[in-house]
C-alpha cells in the first residue's frame, strides 16, 4: 500500500550517531532504534519533545489521533499525519497542541511525489545547508480502549518554495536549527510568533533527485531508495 497522494508521506531518519548532539538530547537514543529510509504514516519514530526545558527524544506513532478519539483509523481517514499551517489555529484538531504540544522530528529527508504523463515520479529531497535536520510537528497522547497510553504526532506543511512548485503544492515545514528550541518551548504559544516558523524554505537551498519507484512500497527500507536516477534540472 503507498501513501503518497497527499503532502508529505515519507521520509528517512539514518545519521542516528550526530542525533544526540545535533539536539542536545538528555535522555539518549531509544534501545533498538534502527536507521530508516521510508518511514511511512502509521509506523513509530523518533520525534524530540521539551520537558522541563531539556530536549528529549520519544518514539511515537507518526499520524496525530486526537485526545478524545474512539480509534486511530483517523490517521489515515483524515490523513493527520500532515497538518496544514494556514488551518492549524481554528480546526478542533490541532488548534489546543500547536500552542503547548509541539515537536520536532529529525530527519536526513523526504520523499515527495509529482505528477506525470506516465504516473507519480518520487523524488528524495533534502536541504543543501543542512544534513541532519527538523521539520515542524505537533503531537499528542491518545489512550486507546485497552488503556494503553500512545505518543502520536504530525508533521506540520506549508505551501511550496520555488524548487518544490514544480513538483507538490505543498511542503514540509523545515526548521532552521535557530529556531528549534524556541519552537519546543512551551511559553511561546501566540499565532503571530509560530506563524514566523510556518514558512516554506528559502528558495534555491533544496536538493531534488528523482528516485526509483520502490520507495512507493513500505515494506522496502533500505538506502537504496535514496539513489539519484537523474537531476532534476
Amino acid at each position: 500500500m503507498g501513501y503518497n497522494e497527499c503532502m508529505s508521506s515519507r521520509y528517512t531518519l539514518f545519521q542516528l550517531d550526530q542525533i544526540i548532539e545535533r539536539f542536545q538530547i538528555e535522555n539518549g537514543l531509544p534501545v533498538g532504534l534502527k536507521k530508516r529510509y521510508n518511514i511511512a504514516p502509521g509506523q513509530t519514530a523518533p520525534v524530540i519533545v521539551e520537558h522541563g526545558r531539556k530536549q528529549k527524544l520519544e518514539m511515537m506513532k507518526w499520524g496525530f489521533v486526537p485526545l478524545n478519539a474512539k480509534d486511530a483509523n483517523s490517521i489515515f481517514r483524515y490523513k493527520t499525519y500532515n497538518a496544514k499551517s494556514e488551518s492549524i489555529f481554528d480546526k478542533a484538531t490541532w488548534k489546543e497542541a500547536i500552542r503547548s504540544r509541539r515537536c520536532i522530528v529529525p530527519t536526513n529527508g523526504f520523499y515527495e511525489w509529482r505528477t506525470t504523463p506516465t504516473g507519480k515520479q518520487p523524488f528524495f529531497i533534502r536541504p543543501k545547508d543542512q544534513g541532519l535536520f527538523s521539520f515542524a510537528g505537533i503531537y499528542s497522547s491518545w489512550q486507546d480502549i485497552d488503556g494503553v497510553e500512545w505518543g502520536t504526532y504530525s508533521i506540520i506543511t506549508t505551501t511550496p518554495n520555488k524548487e518544490m512548485q514544480a513538483i507538490h503544492d505543498r511542503m514540509p515545514v523545515i526548521l532552521h536549527p535557530n529556531d528549534e528550541a524556541l519552537w519546543l518551548d512551551p511559553s511561546i504559544s501566540d499565532a503571530g510568533i509560530l506563524y514566523d516558523f510556518m514558512r516554506a524554505y528559502p528558495n534555491d537551498m533544496l536538493l531534488l533527485n528523482e528516485v526509483s519507484q520502490e520507495v512507493n512500497s513500505v515494506k522496502i527500507d533500505n538506502a537504496r531508495l535514496m539513489t539519484r536516477l537523474r537531476t532534476e534540472k
